[in-house]
């Protein structure tokens, strides 16, 4: 879809980047070229996502399945919460880790209750099993018997990836700073804006400014504390990484904004809050 690029570029300086019908053509276009007969749409709402309204999301979620069914193929929308940072690590090695240490039973329960709905559905659409239930419970058996990690190693293997950074994690790139946030206040955690922490992930290294910018793969945010977990002073909320003194320090000092403690704890939030069928 060489042409998005530009049809891109062009919305960005007509203010049109948050037309649903541009969002939903530029999306679906790549997902069509791929040329996939099953389609699943994780489509984010929050804080973190550039759709914050729940109702705005599914009202994309909806465009986006029609025009799968179109086209033929089927289609199928997860609306998936982003008040807050989906699991603990924001970067790229360490979002890599966590990623393998899902697949390997020991992920964050948010990472790996979304991963486990995803690939059940996905099942399920791919008629190997009779519903999306069924499918959650292969996914889970494939976590849990080793299979879903194994497949991963043979993607990486046929890409030419080292597959020895499974097991040992020290062959990531490394920050050599590592700053910490500590809790100045007891409480529990109430909130954590997922766009500021994403912000300062970026200033971390993690992501560029603009085109030119070098991305250090080693840099980034992990999360110590989520929503309603409890927190004492003195406690890490969450562990600022990078290769320059000067942007970890001012990542952790924008990142620390993002926390928002008080004294009664938050009621649960759905993770998953709807499934969009067309």
């Amino acid at each position: 879809t060489p042409a998005d690029k530009k049809i891109y570029a062009l919305r960005d300086v007509t203010a049109t980047i948050d037309n649903l019908s541009l969002i939903s053509s530029s999306i679906m276009s790549k997902k069509l070229a791929a040329g996939s007969d099953k389609i699943l749409l994780d489509v984010k709402c929050g804080e973190g996502a550039f759709m914050e309204d729940e109702e705005k999301a599914a009202e994309l979620a909806t465009m986006m399945c029609k025009i799968g069914k179109a086209a033929g193929k089927e289609t199928m929308a997860v609306i998936s919460d982003m008040n807050q940072p989906l699991g603990r690590a924001v970067g790229n090695s360490i979002e890599v880790i966590e990623a393998i240490d899902t697949l390997k039973g020991r992920g964050p329960e948010d990472i790996t209750e979304l991963t486990e709905k995803l690939a059940g559905i996905m099942i399920f659409l791919g008629g190997k099993a009779k519903t999306k239930e069924d499918g959650y419970e292969l996914a889970k058996k494939a976590i849990k018997s080793g299979t879903a990690l194994n497949k991963m190693k043979e993607f990486m293997e046929r890409q030419g990836a080292d597959v020895n950074v499974i097991d040992d994690y020290s062959l990531f790139p490394q920050a050599e700073y590592k700053v910490e946030i500590k809790t100045e206040k007891s409480g529990y955690i109430n909130g954590i804006d997922a766009k500021l922490i994403g912000i300062a992930s970026q200033h971390t290294g993690a992501g560029r400014a603009k085109k030119e910018d070098e991305i250090d793969y080693a840099s980034g945010i992990y999360i110590e504390k989520k929503v309603g977990q409890e927190a004492s002073v003195g406690d890490t909320l969450a562990t600022i990484c990078g290769n320059n003194r000067e942007k970890v320090d001012r990542a952790a000092s924008e990142a620390r904004k993002a926390f928002k403690i008080g004294e009664n704890r938050p009621k649960a939030f759905k993770l998953i809050k709807k499934i969009i069928e067309i």
